[in-house]
């Protein structure tokens, strides 16, 4: 079985034709089948091929079937976010010249977009999946299901989160056999403000996590299924804090800053709706050193920061006005249409500029928003509009608003 895929490469490398390789040995014909797996033929052929082109055909067939094992042993480090690992790994299948026979490319190159993806490199894992669905119409079941959770990990990236709860709800998990993904479908209900499915998905990834000993995304499942949760009085307010802090710790003693800043960001936006706008200053500015300035996790807690200040009165117009186009110019810079949105808005905020304000949220931004999913902001902004038709006297479009809002409830 092996060794007809094997001797078809050493050919091909070594650019011999079929009647080449068999002259003296066997007919072309006969190669052919042998590549192809098509006949039987005595171990006698194969080590005459393996001398003509200077290879050991036990050895490389050992290599051959190795290379399956390193490749998933590179998945699992890529989903374990073992970066040390993984970057060994990619190193060792990239000298790996046996890697471009067809078993094993699909695999290898979805595994390639997975590792970019891992590394946030949007643009590169977009052209190397493009280039697979270009190439090959039908998958094998593992790979088709590996490319729709590639998808959507891709488009909640993009911060298309309807995109992504279509593609990752279709996932088969008899085919695919990760439930890895199922904290990329709860992150992508939590987007939706489908909370009882962001829970359900959450909690069934966090079960998988802990099975595996999968420390890190514990962390990441235990941090949405806080966000799920809602508190009304203070004890409960205090309760969730700690929940908070004991994760903070936890990300402190796994040596993981990133997980540290969400969780910060998290319990910001906590206190800031609790109008508590100095603690949640504080914190956004905790979580903001911990990342890369050209970032969407950067631009998060910017927004968050600027809009605490502006709202609990913490900085100057100037000051608040710097920071709000310094997030505008790295939104542009890195292609964040959600964030050079969100940006926008709040300048005209600062500025006292309300007219331009609410015809740019009408015009722009709701319906980017609605395109992409945001059921919280866009209800959130809907409100608002209604508000401010309401107070200029535009009954027409408050009445069309109102029945909108009215249906969405």
């Amino acid at each position: 079985m092996y060794e007809g895929k094997i001797i078809k490469f050493y050919r091909e490398k070594a650019k011999l034709t079929q009647q080449q390789l068999g002259e003296g040995i066997c007919s072309d014909t006969h190669v052919s089948k042998i590549e192809r797996g098509m006949t039987d033929y005595s171990p006698e052929i194969t080590l005459l091929f393996s001398k003509r082109l200077g290879i050991n055909i036990e050895e490389e067939i050992k290599r051959f079937k190795d290379i399956k094992k390193l490749l998933n042993r590179w998945h699992d480090a890529i989903i374990k976010e073992q970066f040390e690992e993984a970057e060994m790994i990619k190193d060792e299948l990239e000298k790996e010249p046996l890697i471009q026979i067809t078993d094993y490319q699909i695999l290898y190159g979805l595994l390639r977009a997975r590792y970019h993806l891992l590394h946030n490199r949007l643009k590169q894992a977009d052209t190397i999946i493009k280039a697979i669905q270009t190439k090959h119409k039908e998958l094998p079941p593992y790979e088709r299901n590996l490319l729709k959770h590639l998808l959507g990990i891709y488009y909640l990236s993009k911060q298309d989160m309807i995109k992504a709860v279509n593609i990752l709800k279709t996932i088969s998990a008899d085919d695919y056999k990760n439930p890895e993904y199922l904290l990329n479908l709860a992150a992508a209900y939590l987007a939706v403000n489908s909370k009882v499915m962001t829970y359900y998905y959450a909690e069934k990834s966090l079960q998988f996590f802990i099975s595996t000993n999968n420390f890190l995304k514990v962390i990441d499942a235990e941090t949405i299924i806080l966000m799920t949760r809602e508190s009304d009085g203070n004890g409960d307010f205090q309760k969730l804090v700690e929940q908070y802090k004991g994760l903070i710790h936890t990300c402190e003693l796994c040596r993981v800053p990133n997980k540290k800043a969400r969780l910060l960001d998290n319990l910001a936006f906590e206190y800031y709706s609790r109008q508590d706008y100095e603690v949640a200053s504080r914190m956004y500015q905790q979580s903001m050193v911990l990342k890369e300035k050209k970032s969407v996790a950067f631009l998060i807690s910017l927004e968050g920061f600027i809009r605490t200040c502006f709202e609990g009165n913490l900085l100057t117009n100037n000051e608040l006005i710097m920071l709000c186009q310094e997030g505008l110019s790295i939104s542009m810079e890195i292609h964040q249409v959600l964030y050079t949105i969100n940006f926008k808005l709040l300048l005209h905020l600062i500025n006292n500029q309300l007219r331009e304000y609410y015809s740019y949220l009408s015009t722009d931004a709701l319906p980017y928003l609605k395109k992409c999913g945001y059921v919280t902001l866009v209800q959130r902004y809907e409100k608002e509009l209604f508000n401010y038709y309401l107070k200029i006297d535009e009954k027409s479009k408050a009445l069309e608003l109102a029945d909108i809002l009215i249906n969405a409830g």
